[in-house]
């Protein structure tokens, strides 16, 4: 068995530590909070031990706390670096490298420029067989692991005949969960996101994919509008919806009028967080005309990079093949059950 230490408790780590739970493979020694509020008293009410950094302690002297980070780390084989965006590349440099400790960073941090977590960026998609043997990982963010999983399928079917990738990202402001984050009223451009960058590190730097974002106010996932040009005419919404029709964390709806239709769905069948942990493709928005295919996905934000994290941490830590990660990962996830069940309640009338 194999140790892991979670190091963060907000929308990742939380999660994160809730599968691995069900992991016989695995024995989760703790979790690190870095500033004293319910998260510790929660953390520790689910029986987790929770360690803080060594010249923190005493803000948490009201807490029962297991230990500093510190000592924690001299006793795991790999952490999961569940920091706040930017926090892992410092924690990289002062604790992980320094202790010869095997890291998976989340998509808040870069695998480009002097601040670089990791030389790859991960996606189970695309570059699965690469990571085993690396020590730092990085894994992608929300939108740019939808991406991968929408992109992905599309090549592989098309090759060649593909032209060039439009996307448009309309991003959620806060996490379910993130109820003192303030919804602003407006819509706010992003000036050069890094999401088509990231995509491009797995899916070819030369990839004719451009991306554009924009952040609404809203918790209710991420929705991508995307327009694949072909070379000749494009094929049918038909020929499009079949790609994914066995595909990994991706559900086909039909009459779901908005991402709060599916996060309803998700909470009523009590999928844990409200998360699928997928991609679902609004089906009644695709449409072929002339040699563009125009589609539209929802992308269950902080929820899909879940099962992602537990792929890359399989290929880490035990060196397994992709089929026997896909299946352990499976075991846990239940992914096939709840496309099933996504695409049943949302099916074609």
């Amino acid at each position: 068995m194999k140790k892991v230490f979670v190091n963060g408790y907000g929308s990742i780590g939380s999660r994160i530590t809730a599968f691995l739970k069900d992991d016989p493979e695995i024995s989760v020694i703790g979790v690190g909070k870095y500033s004293p509020d319910d998260k510790v008293t929660e953390a520790i009410s689910r029986g987790l031990n929770v360690y803080v950094p060594e010249k923190k302690l005493d803000n948490f002297k009201d807490y029962k706390i297991s230990g500093t980070i510190e000592s924690a780390l001299d006793d795991c084989d790999l952490v999961i670096d569940a920091a706040p965006g930017g926090h892992g590349y410092q924690n990289k440099k002062n604790l992980y490298e320094p202790k010869g400790i095997m890291a998976i960073y989340q998509g808040g941090e870069t695998t480009m420029g002097e601040e670089s977590v990791s030389d790859i960026l991960f996606n189970s998609r695309a570059n699965y067989d690469l990571v085993q043997g690396k020590k730092h990982v990085m894994q992608g963010s929300c939108n740019v692991t939808g991406m991968g999983r929408i992109l992905g399928p599309l090549r592989d079917k098309f090759g060649e005949r593909l032209i060039r990738f439009d996307v448009t990202l309309v991003r959620r402001w806060a996490d379910i969960e993130q109820t003192e984050k303030k919804l602003q009223d407006t819509i706010e451009m992003s000036e050069n996101p890094h999401h088509g960058e990231d995509v491009k590190t797995y899916f070819g730097k030369d990839a004719p994919l451009f991306v554009r974002a924009i952040k609404v106010p809203t918790r209710q996932m991420h929705l991508h509008i995307m327009d694949v040009r072909f070379k000749d005419v494009a094929p049918a919404p038909v020929e499009i919806h079949d790609i994914f029709k066995d595909e990994f964390g991706v559900a086909t709806l039909w009459t779901a009028k908005g991402t709060k239709d599916v996060r309803d769905y998700a909470d009523n069948m009590g999928f844990n967080f409200t998360d699928t942990n997928m991609i679902h493709i609004h089906a009644n928005m695709t449409a072929s005309i002339g040699d563009t295919v125009q589609m539209m996905y929802s992308d269950d934000q902080t929820g899909i990079v879940i099962p992602e994290n537990h792929m890359l941490m399989q290929a880490m830590l035990f060196g397994k093949s992709y089929k026997d990660a896909f299946t352990h990962t499976e075991s846990i996830f239940h992914m096939k059950e709840k496309k099933q069940k996504l695409e049943e309640h949302f099916a074609k009338k």
